[in-house]
């Protein structure tokens, strides 16, 4: 549970005497977990459906205690599982509702809609550009840089694939050590590489006519993939001397 902290940021940031928070106040007492949080995300948040805070009569945000515990969750489960702000809401929602639910995970979009898988079988998700933004803390300057740089891709109709939102939470941790995205391009290029051999190897079964054996080729991608992820991760610990926990 957080506490409420006796100083705050922006407009009333103190907790009312009926214990409501100010943003300010759910912003500081957020901070410590969520280092990243800003008063725009929690604002974000809020316009998704995430979080329904009071309003004074002058229109300024309340918070409860609940308010600011769901706030935390759905923090965690964005950082932690990467899921889309929709599934986080409805996943929410049917806890405080008293049901007994799993954690979900989002497969692929059927009809533009998408299905909740179990976490044995996750498979692709898609984020929208606002919900990338936010998740990730950026400005969409510094989203369209990353993107000049092949960092980040979105798809034809302007959406990202879910792992975007790994790729960007690294970036954005590796710059905390002063490395910029432009000097990310070799591991970018590396990637490439990497997955052209993947796709080389598997490109006869996604050719062939049997449509088991083209499925199999799915299967056979993801097995050579996480080797070749295995691998890359062995040779730069072997270079730098150092070994990962």
């Amino acid at each position: 549970m957080f506490q409420t902290p006796s100083g705050g940021a922006g407009q009333g940031a103190a907790a009312t005497d009926s214990g409501l928070m100010s943003i300010g106040a759910v912003l500081n007492a957020l901070r410590d977990e969520f280092p990243d949080i800003t008063i725009s995300k929690i604002r974000f948040l809020e316009s998704e459906g995430l979080v329904e805070p009071r309003r004074t009569p002058a229109g300024y945000r309340q918070f409860s205690a609940h308010d600011v515990e769901r706030l935390g969750h759905v923090l965690r489960m964005q950082r932690d599982h990467y899921l889309p702000l929709k599934v986080i809401r409805e996943h929410l929602d049917a806890v405080e509702r008293g049901e007994a639910v799993a954690l979900p995970r989002v497969g692929r979009q059927r009809d533009g809609d998408p299905v909740t898988e179990s976490a044995e079988s996750p498979t692709v998700a898609r984020i929208g550009r606002d919900e990338l933004l936010a998740t990730a803390g950026i400005g969409d300057q510094e989203l369209k840089e990353w993107e000049s740089y092949g960092l980040l891709a979105p798809l034809p109709d302007g959406a990202y694939d879910a792992e975007a939102v790994t790729v960007a939470s690294l970036v954005v941790q590796l710059g905390r050590f002063g490395i910029e995205p432009r000097h990310l391009r070799v591991m970018k290029a590396a990637a490439d590489r990497e997955a052209g051999l993947v796709d080389q190897v598997v490109a006869p079964l996604k050719r062939h006519r049997n449509p088991q054996t083209r499925a199999h080729a799915e299967a056979r991608t993801k097995e050579l993939a996480g080797l070749a992820v295995r691998l890359h991760a062995a040779l730069v610990q072997t270079a730098l001397g150092v070994r990962l926990p």
